[in-house]
């Protein structure tokens, strides 16, 4: 069954204005809504986007959706189909960060994002089991990979680039031989005044470039799951730019929390805290164009890629190193939104709700620790 790009351009549009989970909850509606129930994609396109998601760099949602809008109409589709699925969660950041830095410093925001900080890190950390049991499974070689990675990333309370990469050589190296060169594994490697005021005022042009080339940087070095991106993120906003106070930092990673869309939106509130609605633009646009350009460049060729047995080994190590790094990342962020009694029994209960069968969506409970922490704080 066919359908006109149009509706197909609205579909994603609507789901990325509703929908919530994360990315994993997200390639899940992508495949009962487009395959399952309007048979617009068949289930052998689907399964092919998803391993392109999975082996190239980039947040697997917004991948995903780039690449089925390819399948539906070649390089239009993928470029129309990334800004309908990416275009909402971006706006409601920008209304989030207006509030923010209009309000942040008062009281009420401050008891909102109290409990709202808790909840991420359960949220985190809900996440790190299930892209445990998708990515690791019962390998020993992974399992020890994601430990190293863990314990590295919450010790140095950084993302080192080079552990990803010796991650991925290893298994590539160890398991990848049956078949095709090594070169192939590593294909995948590779304004205004006023527009530009963020928390510190004005931003320079310097700024600006360098807000534009690091997070087009951060994008190449996420696989799978958008949390990927934090640990790293962690590493270069707060501890080598010093863009953003720790605190500042959680509350940017709840906000991505509490939007639709894709989880890496979360660059555009940071991008926004530094320099303004151009540092947001710019910080979304270094995320993005790399993955929309791997999407139009490489989909061709994916089918010949996907059969290299060492390019799926890279990709297995360098999936259980990030899945390791969003760990120590859990445990980063932890140490700082876990300040109290009330905070660790917010992150408790919330991780248990998550965990139950019967699922609550996650903004229901973001919304109800924000409001725990109104309460706890005495601004209700």
């Amino acid at each position: 069954m066919t359908t006109s790009l149009r509706a197909f351009l609205l579909y994603f549009l609507r789901l990325g204005t509703l929908g919530f989970g994360g990315p994993i909850a997200l390639a899940g509606h992508m495949q009962q809504d487009l395959v399952e129930q309007r048979g617009w994609i068949s289930a052998q396109e689907y399964k092919e986007g998803l391993a392109f998601a999975q082996l190239a760099p980039g947040p697997l949602a917004a991948q995903l959706a780039i690449y089925l809008g390819w399948v539906r109409g070649q390089v239009l589709g993928a470029t129309l189909v990334g800004i309908a699925f990416v275009a909402p969660s971006f706006l409601m950041v920008l209304v989030l960060s207006d509030l923010y830095v209009r309000f942040g410093g008062l009281p009420w925001m401050q008891g909102l994002f109290y409990g709202i900080g808790a909840a991420v890190i359960a949220i985190i950390a809900r996440s790190v089991l299930k892209l445990v049991r998708m990515t690791l499974s019962r390998d020993q070689l992974l399992w020890i990979l994601f430990a190293v990675s863990a314990v590295v990333t919450a010790w140095t309370e950084s993302e080192i680039i080079w552990v990803f990469l010796v991650c991925g050589l290893v298994p590539m190296l160890l398991r990848g031989r049956q078949r095709a060169p090594a070169t192939h594994a590593l294909a995948f490697l590779p304004a205004a005044p006023g527009l530009a005021t963020g928390l510190a005022g004005p931003a320079s042009v310097g700024v600006l470039w360098k807000i534009l080339a690091y997070f087009a940087g951060a994008s190449l070095f996420v696989f799978g799951s958008g949390l990927a991106i934090v640990p790293f993120l962690y590493g270069g906003v707060v501890q080598q730019f010093h863009w953003l106070t720790e605190r500042q930092f959680i509350d940017a990673v709840a906000v991505s929390m509490i939007t639709p869309g894709p989880v890496v939106i979360t660059v555009a509130f940071i991008g926004y805290l530094v320099a303004g609605l151009a540092g947001a633009t710019l910080a979304a646009i270094g995320v993005f164009l790399p993955v929309y350009l791997i999407t139009v460049l490489l989909a061709r060729r994916f089918h010949r890629v996907a059969k290299n047995q060492q390019v799926k080994a890279f990709v297995d190590g360098v999936t259980a190193a990030a899945t390791g790094a969003i760990a120590g990342a859990a445990v980063i962020l932890g140490r700082r939104a876990l300040i109290d009694v009330p905070t660790i029994l917010i992150a408790l209960v919330t991780l248990a709700l998550l965990l139950v069968p019967k699922k609550i969506p996650e903004p229901l409970l973001i919304l109800a620790a924000g409001i725990v922490g109104l309460v706890l704080k005495g601004m209700w």
